[in-house]
């Protein structure tokens, strides 16, 4: 039983490392979370929306991808506190 604790342990982290996030930031502003890394394909990106569905967006429409973890809420008016 110990003997096969650590390679299931190992395997573990393994998977939950290739479940990365990613954050497609348009040029309109707004932004949408995918599941895995988008691909570019012809003049789209094709990626997994949050449902886990095929989605594909315009490249035109995309200003950045970055992986969830290192991507920042950015400041726009929208998001001002009210009285500002």
């Amino acid at each position: 039983m110990n003997k096969l604790r650590l390679p299931v342990l190992l395997s573990l982290l393994l998977l939950c490392g290739c479940a990365q996030h990613y954050v497609i930031k348009l040029t309109s502003g707004g932004q949408i979370t995918t599941r895995g890394k988008p691909k570019p394909k012809g003049n789209n990106y094709i990626y997994k929306d949050a449902k886990g569905q095929v989605q594909q967006i315009s490249q035109g429409r995309v200003r950045e991808i970055e992986p969830a973890s290192m991507a920042s809420k950015e400041k726009s008016p929208f998001n001002l506190p009210p009285g500002k």
